[in-house]
């Protein structure tokens, strides 16, 4: 198939296949006469794995990681394991962070009511005030 149709059966868009390609994460079987890249099944199958990698906001090494360890079946899965348990970490670490992030903007929402001016708004004297610590 072209990558028109791989980008169909996978709600994947053409320039993100190309991208996907270019860091060497799929490839194309073969080219057609008219010079046209080729896929083939498993070419959807590593396409929808790769999607499925990326809506759990794994980064495009690590997804690479993972289709290398894919390709030894019988090996053990500790580093997969180490893996995801590394990326849990990340994604708590950031959950503190945004939730930091969230308190911030509510105390600051908090300084302004709406029977203000401009002039006499809370939010935008507080922003001008000594930055709070960062996130």
């Amino acid at each position: 198939m072209k990558i028109g149709e791989l980008a169909k059966r996978t709600d994947c868009s053409v320039q993100t296949i190309r991208h996907y390609e270019k860091e060497q994460l799929i490839a194309s079987v073969e080219r057609s006469e008219g010079n046209f890249r080729l896929y083939d099944e498993a070419a959807v199958e590593q396409l929808l794995f790769i999607k499925h990698c990326r809506s759990l906001d794994l980064s495009l090494p690590e997804i690479r990681q993972l289709l290398g360890l894919s390709r030894s079946p019988s090996a053990q899965c500790d580093d997969v394991n180490r893996m995801i348990d590394a990326h849990i970490d990340q994604v708590e670490a950031r959950i503190q962070e945004l939730t930091k992030l969230n308190e911030q903007l509510r105390m600051l929402r908090r300084s302004c009511s709406n029977r203000r001016t401009v002039e006499q708004c809370g939010i935008l004297r507080n922003l001008s005030a000594t930055p709070v610590s960062s996130v």
